[in-house]
């Protein structure tokens, strides 16, 4: 009977695991297509799209350590003097726990700001946490790869 028990038990926990791992996979995925939407609108300077994935208290920190608010990285892409040609995310790893998704990867940039071209190649870390429902950026880390 005691085996019969702790079967039935060591069942029921690997059918839970199964589940929460099924779900972790599924938001992974969410924030996966977010993380695409997010470089889009950035891309194509869709303010109000970009905006709309932030959270308020929302913090970017730059490849220089200079950091911008919500409110400021919005003004700063609002800026009528940056051309974005590539902007692309590669290299994505996800990991999500429970409401907090932490997202690593490769980012590669080209354009021109104020008629001087540039070519970035950084690497990345986002932090997305789930607010009633819906995920919401609230840090982006930029930093330049050691060169070997």
């Amino acid at each position: 009977m005691r085996k019969l028990v702790l079967s039935a038990l060591l069942a029921c926990f690997l059918a839970l695991s199964g589940v929460t791992g099924a779900q972790e996979e599924s938001e992974a995925a969410k924030v996966r297509a977010l993380e695409i939407q997010l470089t889009d609108s950035y891309k194509q300077r869709q303010i109000e799209q970009l905006a709309s994935l932030l959270d308020e208290d929302f913090l970017i920190t730059f490849e220089d350590g200079s950091t911008l608010s919500k409110t400021g990285y919005v003004s700063f892409m609002a800026s009528p003097s940056d051309h974005v040609e590539v902007a692309e995310m590669t290299d994505m790893k996800i990991r999500v726990r429970g409401t907090t998704a932490i997202v690593i990867g490769a980012y590669h940039e080209k354009g021109d700001t104020k008629g001087q071209a540039y070519d970035y190649h950084d690497r990345f870390t986002d932090i997305w946490i789930k607010k009633s429902g819906r995920w919401r950026l609230v840090a982006s880390h930029y930093a330049v790869p050691v060169k070997q």
